[in-house]
């Protein structure tokens, strides 16, 4: 019977940890719907209250508000005295390899993006690794902090096989 019990126990634990990795992906999944449709004011709500989102160049923000500012100003309309900021005007991504780790109920992992927006009226390609970091809180599975590494972000009429904007080895 204890080796019943045993095994039990060892299964659940699996079943757990396999429902945890669909959660988290299913985490990842949804940012990517919300980006695809422009659904920009949901995606705050994929962060704990402290979350913090690291775009590199394209910028940062710490907490629900900063994260709702930060992807409020990716398509919201230009007033004049914003012309000539950057602007994403349309985007599809479309994510791979998404790899987790899991710790509990704490984990991190990493997936590949391939993105087409329009930026600044302009049609570009995009390659980056999203680097994930991700909690466990009354159940449900939130990004803690979600960092892009861009391997290469051109115009799509110039390509990216130019040996200049070939970033080759670990991010």
């Amino acid at each position: 019977m204890a080796d019943l019990e045993a095994r039990v126990k060892e299964l659940e634990g699996k079943v757990q940890e396999l429902t945890d990795r669909e959660a988290i992906r299913d985490l990842r999944y949804r940012y990517h719907e919300y980006v695809n449709e422009g659904r920009f004011k949901d995606i705050p709500d994929l962060f704990t209250e402290d979350g913090v989102l690291d775009f590199a160049h394209l910028g940062k923000a710490t907490g629900r508000t900063e994260l709702l500012k930060f992807f409020g100003a990716l398509n919201a309309p230009a007033s004049e005295a914003e012309k000539n900021r950057p602007r994403i005007t349309w985007v599809k991504q479309f994510i791979h390899n998404h790899v987790i780790h899991l710790h509990g109920d704490k984990g991190h992992g990493f997936s590949y993006l391939e993105a087409k927006p329009i930026y600044n009226n302009e049609a570009f390609l995009v390659a980056a690794r999203y680097d994930d970091e991700y909690v466990k809180r009354n159940g449900e599975w939130k990004f803690t902090k979600m960092s892009l590494v861009p391997y290469f972000m051109v115009p799509f009429r110039e390509g990216w096989a130019q040996k200049d904007r070939i970033k080759m080895g670990t991010p």
